[in-house]
């Protein structure tokens, strides 16, 4: 029997390398999707062969992640609950993806993941499992009654891994749980379960700026950065081109440097309860703001409100694990035909952790200044006095209703009440 287990080479994932090939007597393939983890990648091959795999994939996917993940969603405006940019989330379904190429590829009966049974990451692999490849078993140890049995508490999981020889010294003295890809980085769990605890207090350097300093460190003078979008897609920074995998790098660098796209949330699970969670997404934020400014200029009002009204469930559909769902397919079809004039350059500024809207142009502009104007209008594209009838028109029904409703008004000229 063979298993393709999801590895990171921390606690959690190096005892199921070894629980997993005793319980199920199984051989054990061990997989880590290089999405931007950068040194948390260094001997991860060596750790895992001592701990048991049979063979290690590490297979470098961030162009993918880049181009066919992280574009497509930022083209959506994505952010779930207002705040989240998604970025585990929008990593999931890629890593299952490669995870069942690597399973068929190896003729392996299952795959496996380390994901809690309280979290969404389980929901988010099997998902992608059951649209990918239902033909595969998934093994979740954290919902086996033996795996919670034998490792009640990170004490019993570090004892084993000494006696098996596993060093896992480093991770276990985190005092919380750390998920970082080419998007961002995500703090749970630990000391981040009271939502009283003020993660982005200063003195927490040490833990909380792996992708950008605290906004009070940041420097004291603002920065201006100039992004180029073609049909939704950020395709160049101060006017140098871009491959998406690229330009995220770029933006990460700029968005650290001035602490910007720090998030700390209580956010709502999909499995039911309430999670706090503490981001870092400085490239995201940056490109999501920025493309945001592009529409502003570029987007039809009827098309930008239809889409707008639709972020929070393509959102969703992101958050909770269905990516390969059709609805997020049909909703990524309507997407991407409202980009196709999201063309232009937006500028930014970044100081102190925000970013601030700096200019806007685009050979699409929607925007006419001759029109907007609040002094004459030298086209006379717009007579002012045709908004009199429009006002009127949307104005009947509210007098419609307050005269049904509001009984002791007196009817309008021309309006008769009839008797009861």
């Amino acid at each position: 029997m063979k298993i393709v287990l999801a590895y990171s080479g921390g606690l959690d994932t190096s005892v199921l390398m070894s629980w997993i090939k005793e319980t199920y007597d199984a051989e054990v393939i061990g997989f880590c999707a290089n999405i931007g983890q950068e040194e948390e990648l260094r001997g991860l091959d060596r750790k895992a062969m001592r701990t048991g795999a049979s063979k290690m994939y590490i297979d470098d996917l961030q162009d993918e992640f880049a181009t066919d993940f992280i574009y497509p969603m930022m083209r959506a405006g994505a952010m779930y609950e207002g705040q989240y940019f998604l970025g585990t989330s929008i990593a999931r379904p890629l890593i299952a993806k490669r995870m069942v190429d690597i399973a068929r590829k190896e003729k392996a009966h299952a795959i496996a993941h380390g994901a809690t049974g309280k979290g969404n990451d389980q929901v988010r692999f099997e998902l992608t499992a059951a649209a990918l490849a239902p033909e595969l078993e998934v093994i979740a140890p954290w919902r086996d009654a033996r795996f919670r049995k034998d490792f009640p508490g990170r004490a019993e999981m570090i004892a084993y891994c000494n006696a098996k020889g596993i060093d896992v010294q480093a991770s276990a003295k985190k005092p919380f749980s750390m998920d970082r890809n080419l998007l961002h980085i995500s703090y749970e769990a630990g000391i981040l379960e009271d939502p009283w605890f003020d993660a982005g207090n200063v003195k927490y350097r040490d833990y909380f700026n792996v992708l950008s300093v605290f906004p009070e460190d940041a420097p004291d003078r603002a920065e201006y950065v100039t992004l180029d979008f073609e049909q939704g897609n950020a395709v160049a920074v101060n006017g140098k081109a871009l491959t998406p995998l690229g330009l995220m790098r770029k933006l990460n660098r700029l968005g650290g440097k001035h602490g910007v796209g720090r998030v700390d949330m209580v956010e709502n699970r999909f499995v039911g309860m309430k999670s706090r969670g503490v981001y870092e997404t400085p490239g995201g934020a940056i490109l999501h703001f920025a493309h945001r400014q592009m529409e502003s200029l570029t987007m039809d009002r009827e098309v930008m409100h239809l889409r707008d009204s639709l972020i929070p469930k393509y959102s969703e559909l992101v958050y909770n694990g269905f990516w390969f769902a059709p609805e997020r397919e049909v909703l990524q079809a309507l997407v991407d035909e409202s980009q196709k004039n999201v063309t232009g350059t937006v500028r930014v500024k970044l100081y102190k952790g925000g970013i601030h809207a700096a200019g806007t142009k685009s050979p699409v502009s929607l925007y006419h200044p001759d029109i907007a104007t609040m002094d004459a209008d030298p086209s006379n594209a717009y007579n002012q006095d045709d908004a009199t009838g429009f006002i009127r028109l949307n104005g009947l029904r509210l007098k419609v209703s307050s005269l049904v409703h509001n009984r002791k008004s007196k009817p309008a000229k021309g309006v008769t009440r009839r008797k009861q």
